[in-house]
C-alpha cells in the first residue's frame, strides 16, 4: 500500500476520534478509553479493508463488523457517520432519549449489526453469522472486537472453541489489548496470562500488531485474508484514551464526562496528535 493511502487512512482515524469526542461531548458521561483505543482498528476495517456501503447497508455478500465491546461504540459511530450511514449531525444526540445512537450498539442504527454490551456475547453472535454464511455459500467476512477485559467471561472461550470445531476461515477475532478494565488494571483485577498462546492452544492462527500503526494493522488484514480451515486472531497492542494525553491509561477514563476546558483540551490534542 502507497504511504499517502496510509496517510489517508491515518487522517480517517484522526476523524474517528473527533467523532468519538462528539459523540461525548460536554457534561455528559460516555466511554473514552476503549473508544479511543480502538479507533484505528475500527478505521482500518470500515476505510480499508470490509465490503460494505452505506447504499446497500443490507447487502447479503456485505462483510460484518460485531463489537463486542459495546461500551466501545463510541468509535464504531464515528466511523458509520464518516460513512454516510447517518450524518454526522447526529453524532451530538448520542445518550439521549430517542436518538438512534445510544450507549451501547443496537440494530436500528444503520450500519450495526448486532445489540452487544453484555461482555462476550459478540463473538458467539459471530460464529453464528460465520456458520450462516458457509452454509449459504457466501464470501463475506465476519469481525469481532473484542475488549481484553471482556476476555475474563466464559462464554466468550465456548465460541472460541466452536469456531476452531468448525474450521470458521470466515471469522476474524480482533482483540484490543489496552491492559485495563472499568476498574483497573487487567494485571490487578483478573489476569490470564499469554492471550495468544491461549488462542493458539485452542486452534486459532494468532498474530500480534501496534494497534495503533496503521501499516501493520492492514499487513496483518491483509495477510489473514489467505488464512484457510482456521479462524484467525489479531491481538492488538493498544493504549486506553489513545490520543487524549490526561486520559491515556487512567482507569477513571473508562467511562467519564469532559467538561468545557477538558472538551477543548481534548480536541486540541488528537488535532495535534502523531499518526
Amino acid at each position: 500500500m502507497k504511504i499517502n493511502e496510509i496517510n489517508e487512512l491515518k487522517e480517517k482515524a484522526r476523524a474517528v476520534r473527533k467523532g468519538i469526542l462528539e459523540c461525548i461531548g460536554i457534561n455528559k458521561k460516555g466511554h473514552i478509553g476503549g473508544s479511543m483505543s480502538s479507533a484505528d482498528l475500527v478505521t482500518a476495517l470500515y476505510f480499508y479493508k470490509m465490503n460494505h456501503s452505506s447504499d446497500n447497508p443490507d447487502d447479503p455478500d456485505r462483510d460484518r463488523l460485531i463489537l463486542s465491546k459495546g461500551h466501545s461504540v463510541l468509535a464504531q459511530y464515528a466511523a458509520l457517520a464518516e460513512c454516510g450511514y447517518f450524518p454526522k449531525s447526529i453524532l451530538k444526540t448520542t445518550k439521549t432519549f430517542g436518538s438512534i445512537l445510544q450507549g451501547h450498539p443496537e440494530i436500528k442504527t444503520p450500519g450495526i449489526e448486532a445489540n452487544t454490551g453484555s461482555l462476550a456475547q459478540g463473538l458467539s453472535i459471530g460464529v453464528g453469522m460465520a456458520l450462516g454464511g458457509k452454509l449459504d455459500k457466501r464470501n463475506y467476512k465476519v469481525y469481532v472486537i473484542l475488549g481484553d477485559g471482556e476476555l475474563d467471561e466464559g462464554q466468550l472461550w465456548e465460541a472460541i472453541s466452536v469456531a476452531s470445531v468448525y474450521k470458521l476461515d470466515n471469522i476474524v477475532a480482533i482483540v484490543d489489548r489496552n491492559k485495563f478494565q472499568a476498574s483497573g488494571p487487567i494485571k490487578e483485577i483478573y489476569d490470564i496470562g499469554d492471550i495468544k498462546s491461549k488462542f493458539d492452544a485452542f486452534g486459532w492462527k494468532s498474530f500480534q500488531v501496534n494497534g495503533h500503526n496503521m501499516k501493520e494493522i492492514i499487513e496483518v488484514l491483509d495477510y489473514v485474508d489467505k488464512i484457510k480451515g482456521t479462524p484467525s486472531v489479531i491481538i492488538a497492542q493498544t493504549i486506553k484514551g489513545k490520543g487524549i494525553s490526561f486520559a491515556e491509561n487512567i482507569t477513571s477514563f473508562h467511562n467519564t464526562l469532559l467538561t468545557a476546558e477538558q472538551f477543548k483540551r481534548a480536541n486540541l490534542d488528537i488535532e495535534n496528535l502523531e499518526l
